[in-house]
């Protein structure tokens, strides 16, 4: 026998014939009747699966899983919150037992298991899952390690006060009321919401064929973002995002990349990069670790620790030594030690990569709209939504406390006529029979209404007295004077918004509080930073134990020769500066390194702080292995004009490497020199391959020789004898000088003493030799001046400062011509003075 088959157009006219018969009803004449009782009906199993398995659908998604987006609830979480609310446990009140919330929610408004009620009240009064915790919870309410809370029999609970603003009002007829599942007692619909509570603490759902997965953020951001909104319709989603920077997650973290998040924002749903907060930091030992204090958001810290553990022991993650979980009530610390020959950054680049210490936060802003309606929404949408909300919810509670307010004026009314004609209302009481005579006579004689009448029947005799008479006559006028003001904000839709703002205001000033998540405005891989760093100069300063920071060169005023200066850098105890260097903060910078590599890094990555901070280790930007210290920088903005790099080593070895051969580094670096046992890659300076050399000692001796004694060689090569040395000397300074310029008399060689003896030289004073000799005398060295620590060759009539800076962190900075011009054989002059005993010259540099 054929099936019969019903298409769409057949189907509709038979529903339009009988657009009131269901399946299964029996259909006569056009007349729709209903089975008897007990008659068995045909039906296709498919249609009952389609339609039952729909009813189940619509049930999870509108009755379980979405929140709401006017008050960023769930049912359950809304239910939870009124029980609360209803029974008094407000945050003034005391503690009260999680089983009896929990039996209340389940008894009166939330048919299903009792782990589904309790779960959802532990969220919500954890500080690490909820930005702003609504429950205040008392007992074990769970851990980030993903321990879970103790027996509600245990616990104890009550609402915060924050969590208050989302059910303020609600006894003012400010929303709707539905029953609950047997009719038995009503519950709301939705609550009033003060708080901007969907995107404030965020959510997470799944329901069927659809998901949620909301974000928290900062109250202070939106509550700007909001009053934005109000004060201009037309703020546009790139406005807001200027406001509302990026979720605010309770864990803290750092979140990559505006232009993710602005794409996430605007369409609603999106990837969002989350890292852990990281730095790598120098043990007492001289070895490193890396400290983790922050995670991504919904990550469990027992798990990530499992995780990293087992990667090392999988020997996929290579250089750790010892994974510690330090976590108390101050903080999350996690304590990653290093091996000595690890490359610091290498691993915590590899434990990004492998571990959950980097997230993706897959942002999906789905919420039913009018309570009903499922709808992915955009950051604009949202918030334009809790505003129409709020609107309703102003409006509504303008028109209850109207209608009180003019119900207690009709009856202070009432009240002014019985004691301005208080002898007749007496008389006339006491000729009735009864109260509902007395009702009735009042009514009719002084034309009163029942609710007046029953009013004067109610007054007792002490209000009789002249003050009783003045506070009816007060509260009269206040409540005349309330009712004019609720009717003009009634009227304007203008003054309803502005209420609106103020509330929302007051929320920020009462609960309103910094950000913890860090948004970077680049990617985590490709980004630009010249398009939002300006191209200035900077001073960089790196110390011997390898700190570096970023400085603007304003940071220390000209002082005059001999002056004491001021606190420049705040060392760890036995550190010293070692290197400054003036560059444009878009430029390259090398970083050539004792082992005799080289590295290349942008200026404006090393971390801009003040003039006494400590700085950041360098190892957090270069793979440096152990022992491995950078010895000179270079900037390649300088090097335009240069053909070739010259490089010395403590022991005197010399060679020069055509620049070109530096153009391409990769980030774990490349081979620069190849040295020596026990030898050390000490000084790297640019040379255009026609010039002269010189090369100081820090025992005073000095040597002038031509660059072309020095051929040009590969990275790989080890170099010739550029100095001879003696016992305990060591070269402390490499000048690259023009021989016309020597000739007349133009150049000059500073040179600088441990004890804050400098001086001048002509170098004209230093005749040409052979490389490899031992030189000649360039300063006295004596007890009194100490050994030399800096030499640098420069014009006679350089304009520019110098700056000194000691071994404890004291700085000066002082004009070059101050420093006098003397012979060679001679001590030079006091140009700093130290503040401690002890202290002496660690770094010179011109700016």
């Amino acid at each position: 026998m054929a099936k019969k088959k019903f298409t769409p157009k057949k189907l509709i006219k038979k529903t339009l014939k009988n657009p009131d018969a269901q399946n299964g009803d029996v259909v006569e004449g056009g007349v729709e009747q209903k089975p008897k009782e007990g008659t068995v009906v045909s039906r296709s199993i498919v249609t009952e699966m389609e339609e039952s398995y729909l009813d189940y659908a619509m049930s999870v998604i509108v009755s379980r899983a979405l929140p709401d987006v006017r008050d960023g609830l769930k049912p359950v979480h809304r239910r939870i919150l009124y029980s609360m609310w209803d029974v008094g446990l407000k945050a003034n009140a005391k503690f009260s037992k999680s089983a009896k919330v929990v039996g209340d929610v389940l008894g009166r408004f939330h048919p299903h298991g009792d782990s589904s009620v309790y779960d959802s009240m532990v969220r919500m009064a954890q500080d690490f899952s909820m930005r702003y915790p609504l429950v205040r919870g008392q007992g074990n309410f769970g851990s980030i390690d993903g321990d879970s809370a103790a027996a509600y029999r245990y616990t104890e609970a009550k609402l915060e006060s924050i969590a208050e603003e989302l059910l303020l009002d609600i006894d003012k007829n400010t929303i709707e009321f539905m029953p609950n599942f047997d009719g038995s007692v009503q519950e709301p619909k939705v609550l009033p919401a003060k708080l901007p509570n969907l995107l404030l603490n965020g959510t997470v759902g799944i329901a069927v064929g659809m998901a949620t997965n909301i974000p928290p953020h900062n109250l202070t951001e939106l509550c700007d973002g909001i009053t934005a909104l109000i004060d201009d319709e037309e703020t546009s989603i790139n406005d807001l995002v200027k406001i509302i920077k990026g979720p605010d997650f309770p864990t803290g973290g750092i979140i990559y990349n505006n232009k993710d998040i602005l794409s996430a924002y605007a369409s609603g749903k999106g990837p969002i990069v989350v890292r852990a907060k990281a730095e790598i930091e120098e043990m007492k030992n001289g070895q490193h670790c890396i400290l983790v204090s922050e995670i991504p958001y919904q990550v469990n810290k027992s798990t990530l620790l499992q995780k990293i553990a087992e990667l090392v022991r999988d020997k996929k993650i290579e250089g750790i030594k010892d994974l510690r979980d330090e976590s108390s009530k101050e903080g999350l610390r996690i304590v990653i030690e290093l091996k000595k020959d690890a490359y610091p950054q290498k691993v915590l680049n590899r434990l990004y990569q492998s571990t959950q210490l980097q997230e993706t936060f897959h942002l999906n802003m789905l919420a039913l709209v009018d309570g009903i309606q499922p709808r992915v929404l955009d950051l604009k949408a949202i918030l334009q939504e809790y505003v129409k909300h709020r609107e309703e919810v102003v409006r509504r509670r303008a028109e209850y406390e109207l209608a009180k307010a003019k119900d207690r004026a009709h009856i202070l009314e009432g009240l002014k006529i019985a004691l301005v004609q208080i002898d007749k209302i007496i008389a006339t009481i006491k000729k009735s029979k009864d109260r509902d005579e007395a009702r009735k006579n009042l009514i009719s004689r002084f034309r009163l209404t029942e609710i007046q009448t029953n009013a004067i029947l109610d007054m007792r005799l002490h209000q009789l007295a002249s003050l009783e008479r003045l506070k009816v006559e007060t509260e009269l006028k206040e409540k005349k004077e309330l009712i004019k003001e609720l009717e003009e904000l009634l009227k304007s839709k203008k003054k309803i918004l502005k209420v609106v703002r103020d509330e929302t205001l007051e929320i920020k000033e009462k609960y309103g509080d910094e950000r913890r998540t860090t948004v970077v405005a680049h990617g985590v891989k490709d980004f630009s930073m010249e398009d939002v760093i300006p191209n200035e100069q900077a001073i960089i300063v790196l110390t011997r134990d390898g700190y570096i920071k970023r400085l603007p060169p304003d940071t220390f005023k000209q002082q005059h020769r001999g002056g004491k200066g001021v606190m420049g850098l705040a060392t760890k105890e036995e550190d010293v500066v070692e290197d400054l260097l003036v560059a444009m903060t878009h430029s390259d910078l090398l970083f050539f390194t004792t082992r005799g590599r080289v590295f290349k890094l942008k200026v404006y990555d090393v971390p801009q702080t003040s003039r006494t901070a400590k700085g950041m280790a360098i190892v957090n930007f270069l793979e440096l292995g152990p022992s491995e210290k950078v010895s000179s920088i270079l900037s390649l903005a300088d090097l335009g004009d240069y053909k070739y790099l010259a490089m010395v080593t403590k022991s005197g070895t010399i060679k020069k490497v055509d620049i070109q051969d530096f153009e391409s580094v990769r980030r774990s670096g490349l081979i620069a020199i190849k040295l020596r046992d026990e030898d050390a890659l000490e000084w790297v300076k640019p040379s255009k391959g026609k010039e002269e050399m010189v090369l100081v000692s820090s025992k005073g001796q000095a040597i002038r020789f031509k660059e072309t004694d020095v051929r040009g060689m590969g990275r790989v090569a080890s170099g010739v004898r550029g100095m001879r040395l003696g016992r305990g000397d060591s070269v402390v300074s490499l000048g690259i000088v023009d021989s016309g310029m020597v000739n007349k008399g133009m150049l000059e060689l500073l040179v600088v003493g441990k004890n804050g003896y400098g001086k001048r030289t002509n170098m004209k004073n230093f005749k040409v030799q052979h490389r490899g000799g031992s030189g000649i005398k360039a300063g006295k060295v004596t007890p009194k001046t100490g050994e030399i620590v800096y030499a640098q060759v420069s014009e006679s009539v350089d304009e520019r400062d110098l700056i000194v800076i000691s071994e404890k962190g004291q700085v000066i900075r002082l004009a070059f011509g101050d420093i006098p011009v003397l012979g060679r054989a001679t001590q030079g002059v006091r140009i700093m003075s130290f503040k401690e005993g002890g202290d002496s010259v660690a770094s010179v540099t011109f700016i």
